[in-house]
């Protein structure tokens, strides 16, 4: 009997292998999810170590949309099944990290028989160019599919290659306890969340506490990334700029020297002092400099091209190997797309990520047409469409910047509304006769300005003239010809997001696709 193809084979039941598991089970498709545990959700049964997320559950908005609530949700995946949404397993704004195993847990049992767990992948093959992949696991189970969709996430240490740095505690392992700390000088290496959580569980034990890396220190609240430090998690800062012996080092650690009675030595180079170096002593040093991808499992004939300092796999706009074809990529370790800037690392935005992927797939290899609607080329009808969306949209919010809606000619003398494409797709359904791209945006600069210095100068939420300057996410609309930007419109910003105005929102985009038009044929 001949050994059976699948369609998809998923690595990793975490949120994006689930979340990539519901499309393929709704759309028909033959798949199998390996996990390489005996249960889904692996990575929120260990991290954070203090237990604690900090992706927002905001249960009561006020809405009765579940669109717009999902705007405010930034843990339940995409389903059809209002008793999966997260906010029905927590009533807390920052809730426990364990709340999350049991939404995966009862997120996969509507998928338990195309899961297979304890199957920890040993090795992604492809023995014929351009032919099925085989994926071997550690008890030397072997599976066939034509495309390969690894949900991993990021399970390796991002180790800096600083000398002596094996000898110290790693985020993952070290004790959450801080009766262990008791009196000690601790460094922390590290400048993100992990490394904050990690301070703030020990201010009430330890005698000092550094924490240090060569960049500054990058607030979320100021940049908008979620992965900078958050206000949960920044009680540490008052403890450095209050004198209570605690302190924030912008420096290199050059040399980590783990002396004979187990304490340290760390020589510190000084980013504010010219590079002068400071040898410091220390009882305990902790790295905290965050997680990457594992390409270990990779046979070299399909091993995918790293992005970010080999950190993740470097992808296409449709979350593509770039060297690999059929080799796709969802859930956090997509984040080469948006590094920094955007949520493709986080649940809220890899969710509509790992949807974009589906209908990518979808569209490609099984003849399904990318969601849309027809309207016709009128210019008032396009703005009405497009004020519409970005006043509902969940997917242009979360992943701002990144997915966007496009309208496309339909050769009719009308137009088809594409909803959340990848901002960069070429090809099909974009196609090549030009098209606008409509995205929710940050303005140029934004993270440089505080918004809670009232002597900064403000954009007037009247004034569509000046849109174009605006700091905070307003929504933005491209015409692009031939893969270059022609015209670029800049919707007015708005405190309350609400793009309603027929004055400053809708006559100004009028006139812009009236000036801007698309073929009439293709």
């Amino acid at each position: 009997m001949p050994e059976k193809i699948l369609d998809y084979l998923v690595i990793g039941a975490g949120p994006a292998g689930l979340q990539m598991g519901h499309f393929l089970h709704r759309a028909g498709r033959s798949y199998r999810i390996l996990e390489a545990t005996p249960a889904p959700g692996a990575f929120f049964r260990t991290f954070p170590r203090h237990r604690t997320l900090i992706s927002i559950n905001k249960k009561y908005t006020g809405w009765e949309d579940p669109e717009l609530n999902l705007r405010m949700d930034w843990n339940s995946l995409l389903s059809d099944d209002p008793r999966l949404l997260f906010t029905q397993y927590s009533d807390r704004y920052f809730p426990d990290a364990d709340d999350m195993v049991r939404y995966l847990e009862d997120f996969a049992a509507a998928q338990e028989p195309n899961i297979t767990y304890d199957a920890r992948v040993a090795e992604v093959a492809r023995p014929d160019a351009g032919g099925p992949f085989r994926v071997t696991d550690e008890r030397g189970r072997t599976f066939t599919a034509r495309r390969v969709i690894v949900a991993t996430g990021v399970t390796q240490p991002n180790v800096p290659p600083i000398p002596g740095i094996e000898t110290a505690e790693q985020y993952g392992a070290v004790s959450v306890d801080p009766a262990d700390f008791t009196n000690k000088r601790v460094l922390i290496i590290g400048k993100a969340n992990s490394a904050f959580e990690t301070a703030d569980n020990l201010i009430e034990t330890a005698a000092v506490i550094h924490v240090a890396g060569p960049q500054s220190v990058k607030l979320a609240w100021k940049t908008h990334f979620v992965g900078h430090l958050r206000a949960y998690n920044n009680n540490f800062l008052d403890t450095y700029q209050l004198k209570l012996q605690n302190a924030v080092l912008d420096g290199d650690i050059r040399r980590i020297e783990r002396r004979a009675d187990g304490s340290y030595l760390v020589t510190v180079a000084f980013v504010r002092a010219d590079e002068i170096t400071k040898d410091i002593p220390y009882d305990r040093v902790i790295v905290c400099t965050g997680f990457r991808f594992d390409a270990s499992i990779f046979a070299p004939e399909c091993r995918p091209e790293l992005a970010i300092k080999d950190r993740f796999p470097a992808l296409t706009p449709a979350y593509e190997s770039v060297n690999v074809p059929d080799l796709h990529f969802a859930g956090t370790i997509t984040q080469s797309r948006d590094f920094k800037r955007g949520t493709s690392g986080f649940i809220h935005g890899f969710r509509y990520g790992v949807r974009a992927l589906h209908r990518a797939l979808e569209a490609r290899y099984h003849g399904v047409e990318w969601p849309g609607r027809e309207l016709s080329g009128d210019p008032g009808a396009l703005a009405a469409a497009v004020l519409e969306r970005v006043n509902r949209s969940s997917a242009l919010w979360q992943q701002f910047g990144v997915l966007a809606d496009v309208i496309v000619p339909d050769g009719r003398g009308g137009a088809r509304y594409l909803e959340e494409v990848p901002l960069d797709l070429q090809g099909p359904p974009v196609g090549d006769q030009g098209h606008f791209a409509v995205t929710l945006e940050y303005g140029p600069g934004h993270d440089q300005v505080d918004p809670f210095d009232i002597s900064v100068g403000r954009i007037t939420q009247s004034d569509a003239e000046r849109a174009h300057e605006g700091h905070y996410l307003h929504p933005v609309v491209r015409l692009f010809r031939n893969g270059v930007v022609e015209a670029v419109h800049h919707v007015t910003e708005n405190l309350e997001n609400d793009w309603t105005s027929e004055q400053v929102h809708l006559n100004p985009l009028r006139d812009f696709f009236q000036h801007h038009s698309l073929p009439v044929s293709v």
